[in-house]
């Protein structure tokens, strides 16, 4: 199975003349596969990148961070979960009881 690779080059930003505050819709953060990298998930967040990276270094970014060597990568399901949005793998919930009548 091949992840991909996503990298702050594959969303707008001020370097493509492109506004920093796209809007993070559920659906366009699970477009983004099984991880990301730390940059897009700072962008998800609000963070700017210099401190994502650092709340990485000591363990406080808000969610799972896979560390592998000096590349950070971010489960997509660790910030769904983070902003509190269902994840996809969750059972849907259970209808209301009936009422009496």
């Amino acid at each position: 199975m091949t992840v991909p690779d996503h990298n702050i080059a594959d969303h707008p930003g001020p370097e493509s003349g492109q506004p920093d505050n796209i809007a993070w819709t559920v659906e366009r953060i699970r477009a983004l596969g099984l991880i990301t990298d730390i940059a897009t998930a700072a962008q998800i967040f609000g963070l700017s990148r210099a401190v994502a990276y650092d709340l990485a270094k000591h363990d406080r970014f808000p969610g799972a961070v896979l560390r592998f060597g000096s590349r950070y990568r971010v489960p997509v399901t660790a910030i769904l979960h983070a902003l509190h949005l269902p994840t996809g793998d969750e059972p849907p919930p259970d209808p209301p009881p009936p009422t009496a009548t």
